[in-house]
């Protein structure tokens, strides 16, 4: 099984490049896309959680968040021949630093990794001009937020393929492609 995860910041375009990266291997098999907050139980009440403010919000959307990436691991990790993951471990980013670090630890050594996680990012201009477009405002949607998840995303997320995507969306497209390539051959 292959294990994709597009994670990132707010507006950086993880369900673009995840829709993008499942019809590129639905050519070759079975695929399932799990985006977080998903559908289940779990994850209504994360994102319902998002859409309040204050810290007693921002607690029950981090521990419902964790809930509903566990539900979609115990009921779609290895159940196709390719599982993307939109929003994983990059969700602890969103926490103050000390306890992002140390929970990111902590999950890494008892969740599934792969060599095919990535990470969108984006000047947090780009994204707060992105996220302004929806209809929804979550509570981490604001530019000292997106400053803060960025910094914090490049001193924790060793190993990750960062990928910026202030520029036109074909070329993020190619440099996607060009390392799943590279990946595939790795990892057939």
């Amino acid at each position: 099984m292959r294990f994709i995860v597009i994670d990132g910041m707010d507006g950086a375009g993880k369900d673009t490049h995840a829709e993008f990266v499942r019809r590129r291997y639905a050519e070759r098999g079975s695929v399932i896309v799990r985006t977080h907050p998903s559908d289940s139980l779990f994850g209504r009440v994360a994102k319902a959680s998002l859409l309040r403010r204050g810290k007693f919000f921002h607690l029950m959307a981090a521990i419902f968040y964790f809930f509903d990436v566990i539900y979609s691991l115990l009921r779609y990790y290895g159940r196709a021949e390719t599982v993307i993951f939109v929003r994983y471990l990059g969700g602890v980013l969103y926490l103050p630093e000390r306890y992002a670090r140390v929970l990111y630890r902590f999950f890494r050594s008892v969740l599934p990794t792969s060599p095919y996680m990535f990470y969108l990012e984006a000047e947090p201009e780009v994204c707060m001009e992105r996220v302004a477009r929806r209809s929804e405002s979550e509570m981490f949607e604001n530019i000292e937020d997106f400053r803060g998840v960025r910094e914090r995303a490049f001193r924790i997320l060793k190993g990750w393929k960062f990928i910026n995507t202030n520029r036109p969306i074909e070329e993020t497209r190619r440099e996607i492609e060009r390392i799943l390539s590279e990946l595939d051959r790795r990892f057939p």
